[in-house]
């Protein structure tokens, strides 16, 4: 089905492959969106207690790294493994999301503490800015101002694919040498500026594919692990789209 199309690696139409009508006319045994977002709600609050106990710990003096990197590891070992077994989805998002919540809490906390006398501010300034971008999605998606067409899905799709391979090439690339390359992603001048705002606005949109694929698995009736998965894709987008502006912010403001 081509509208479950979604440029989130964790959203896409093969999601549903052989769920689509299980369990259909089954009481509790399918999909819904207030389920879908129940889940996300618990997952959203795993992420913040993670985030909370590794921000703690970088202001203790501990060492950031080691849950940047678990915590980064970790999240595509899981994202992985729920991509082809989405019925452990139940099991593993929750772990993602702590996952998640280790990696943001240490680079939330050290780009805090950078710029805490140059951008005091910053990190909260980038949450408020998730939520307004967020929530501005959301009617855009809602009202149908915005549709997600086949054409979009496909051009997110690939743009999308494009970046996660690019990010996850660097990531590896500095695990490996401890250097980084492509340094103009991470700089100060224009076209830094301009590669974060391209990100920035390509995670905002996948945020339109993620409502889409969540309303019509909803309406196809996926089966019920489908909104743990689902949710967690979602809570993925959001990170991303949190992080990107993180990112974005520190380069106007270095």
């Amino acid at each position: 089905m081509a509208l479950l199309k979604s440029g989130n690696p964790t959203l896409q139409e093969k999601s549903f492959e052989g769920t689509l009508f299980e369990g259909i006319g089954v009481e509790g045994e399918v999909m819904t969106i207030n389920g879908t977002l129940n889940r996300f709600g618990l997952l959203f609050l795993l992420m913040i207690g993670s985030t909370i106990f590794s921000w703690q710990n970088f202001y203790k003096g501990g060492d950031p790294m080691p849950f940047m990197i678990a915590g980064g590891i970790g999240l595509f070992v899981t994202s992985l493994v729920m991509s082809f077994r989405k019925q452990w989805s139940a099991y593993l998002a929750p772990i993602n999301a702590i996952l998640q919540g280790l990696f943001v809490g240490s680079i939330s906390a050290f780009y805090d503490y950078a710029f805490a006398e140059t951008y005091p501010g910053l990190v909260f300034q980038a949450v408020v800015l998730t939520i307004i971008v967020t929530g501005a999605m959301f009617l855009l998606y809602r009202f149908r101002i915005i549709r997600v067409t086949e054409k979009f899905r496909s051009v997110i799709m690939i743009a999308t694919a494009s970046i996660m391979l690019f990010y996850l090439a660097k990531w590896v690339y500095f695990l490996i040498t401890g250097d980084n390359f492509a340094a103009f992603t991470n700089a100060s001048t224009p076209l830094g500026i301009g590669f974060s705002v391209v990100v920035v606005v390509l995670a905002a949109l996948n945020l339109l594919l993620n409502f889409d694929t969540i309303e019509n698995g909803a309406k196809l009736n996926a089966r019920k692990y489908m909104e743990w998965y689902c949710a967690s894709g979602l809570l993925f987008t959001i990170v991303w789209l949190y992080l990107e502006i993180l990112r974005l912010l520190s380069k106007l403001r270095d």
